[in-house]
């Protein structure tokens, strides 16, 4: 499996020290959180980003809360709070700080400092081994795929799913590295994801672990499966229904459209955190309406390579910017989880944590 050369997060002291992923893939920087409020603002301003990343990180926020002052309810209820405003899609966020407030309540004042430090870490190991797992049943997947003569199979992803998204390997891209690492042939179609670009981080992964990449933009997929260019689609999710109706970054239903028309399988990697049982389908998930900025704009490195952003449309141009949209369960081929791959129909078996959301 592929080690990246720099962790994504990591503890030191009373700080969290994470990979700032908004100077990516230009940059690799490292941001210190010791507060709360620097926590909640790394989050929001997707500093770190993807589902289950964002459960870990805030896990270590309530951390970092109470040990900058007494930990009692209030300001148990206060960081747990701040923390789960700051994004309202990605279900890991709430699942994550409802097993913080399980874990952390029933305890004296005294014990919650340590159990807090002691919980986020378990989050985050446990998030690295679901990883692995995911991994491992999306290998299986892969193997059993029909190959096309003379071509390597081919992958097409959408967002960031892999290693900077997650504590371990990734969820979509996990399969991908356990694939390379058993020495199978691959190459992956990288869709760009825009407005923030997203897909760039999957090629600067993908870079870093020396697997082949093609990058394409979002509007080339549907040509390209329509062709048979590729063998099957993976993504990742931020938040499944019960029914199986899958939030994920906007564009994933278009690709699950075109899959569905091009008889090409249209796969999900998540985690079982990922999973919302109280949202019946797709239409109770809300969706994040980010700032019309990110669409009227983008950034990038000049000729000299000094990073810049420059507006791309007109002065008075209006933008509507939704981050995620809704796949439909009956589009989805298999939901690849830490307990196997399954169908929408059989995700009611699958074990579920103990912790209860916060909503």
């Amino acid at each position: 499996m592929f080690v990246p050369p720099t962790p994504t997060l990591r503890r030191d002291g009373n700080s969290l020290i994470v990979l700032d992923q908004t100077a990516l893939p230009w940059r690799s920087e490292e941001r210190r959180l010791a507060t709360l409020e620097e926590t909640a603002e790394a989050i929001t301003a997707m500093r770190v980003r993807g589902a289950p990343l964002i459960g870990v990180v805030a896990a270590h926020g309530v951390a970092l809360a109470l040990a900058a002052e007494t930990p009692d309810d209030a300001a148990l209820d206060r960081a747990l709070a701040v923390l789960r405003s700051t994004r309202p899609t990605a279900v890991n966020l709430a699942w994550a700080l409802a097993r913080m407030r399980t874990r952390l309540r029933p305890l004296p004042l005294a014990a919650r400092r340590e159990a807090a430090w002691a919980e986020a870490a378990a989050i985050l190991d446990e998030d690295a081994a679901t990883c692995a797992a995911i991994g491992a049943h999306g290998l299986a997947l892969l193997r059993a795929l029909p190959r096309r003569a003379g071509r390597t199979l081919r992958v097409m992803t959408h967002c960031n799913a892999g290693r900077l998204a997650t504590a371990g390997a990734g969820t979509a891209l996990a399969p991908i590295y356990a694939a390379h690492a058993a020495g199978i042939a691959i190459e992956v179609y990288v869709s760009e994801t825009r407005p923030r670009n997203q897909g760039l981080l999957t090629a600067w992964e993908l870079a870093a672990a020396g697997i082949d990449h093609i990058l394409i933009a979002d509007s080339a997929a549907g040509w390209l499966l329509a062709r048979g260019e590729a063998d099957v689609v993976i993504v990742g999710a931020d938040r499944i229904a019960a029914n199986g109706d899958t939030v994920n970054k906007v564009g994933t239903y278009l690709k699950a459209l075109a899959a569905r028309a091009s008889g090409i399988p249209f796969h999900v990697a998540a985690p079982i955190s990922s999973f919302d049982a109280d949202a019946a389908n797709g239409e109770a998930i809300p969706i994040e309406e980010r700032a019309a900025e990110e669409v009227l704009a983008i950034a990038g490195l000049d000729s000299g390579g000094r990073p810049r952003r420059l507006r791309l449309a007109p002065e008075n141009a209006r933008a509507a910017n939704p981050a995620f949209d809704i796949t439909p369960a009956a589009l989805v081929s298999s939901f690849i989880t830490e307990h196997g791959a399954v169908t929408a129909a059989r995700l009611g078996a699958l074990p579920r944590g103990a912790a209860t959301a916060i909503h």
